[in-house]
């Protein structure tokens, strides 16, 4: 479902739709991660951001300790 661009507040700024652009731009830059990070994090937790950050996080740190270990 496409955004409704005349909602500006509420929910919409606590949802990703990965399928605009704009959004997938602005939600990687915010996490520091590619488009397709943040796809992978939406297929796996939903599209809350909240839910997607800390997914995000919980994958870099898993694999900033791998790289500890070694």
């Amino acid at each position: 479902m496409p955004d409704n661009l005349k909602n500006r507040g509420g929910s919409d700024r606590t949802r990703i739709d990965v399928n605009e652009d704009y959004e997938l731009r602005d939600w990687s830059k915010k996490f520091g991660v590619s488009p397709e990070q943040v796809k992978e994090a939406v297929q796996a937790v939903g599209d809350q951001a909240d839910r997607v950050e800390q997914f995000l996080k919980g994958r870099s740190e898993r694999s900033g300790s791998k790289h500890r270990e070694r």
